[in-house]
């Protein structure tokens, strides 16, 4: 059973920055696809950044392209989620998902590993 722990979240001023981090429990991460979700309270859960197993696809929600950055160490086991210029609109849980495949997709349906999601707060 894969585990994903998420880390990173808080609260931060418009503008300002975070990173996510997404450590998974085993060592085929290599050959694993993995993705941010985000859902905001009262809204459905949307796509936000996915990353191929080795990095070599990636694709962002329109609403996060230039300021957000998935990237992956599989030395480490981790995703990472660097979010910059953060704006109120980003506020959610954000939570990382895998799939047993090398390449990505934007649909939740697809992964079936998920973190417990860690809070995203973007005050104004």
């Amino acid at each position: 059973q894969v585990q994903l722990v998420e880390s990173g979240g808080g609260l931060v001023q418009a503008g300002g920055s975070l990173r996510l981090s997404c450590a998974i429990s085993e060592r085929t991460a290599s050959s694993t696809a993995m993705a941010w979700f985000r859902q905001a309270q009262g809204e459905e859960r949307e796509f936000v950044a996915a990353i191929s197993s080795l990095a070599t696809t990636i694709k962002y929600a329109d609403s996060v392209k230039g300021r957000f950055t998935i990237s992956r160490d599989n030395a480490k086991n981790t995703v990472y989620l660097q979010m910059n210029s953060l704006k109120p609109e980003d506020t959610a849980v954000y939570s990382c998902a895998a799939r047993r495949a090398n390449y990505p997709t934007l649909y939740a349906n697809d992964y079936i590993y998920w973190g417990q999601g860690t809070q995203v707060t973007v005050s104004s």
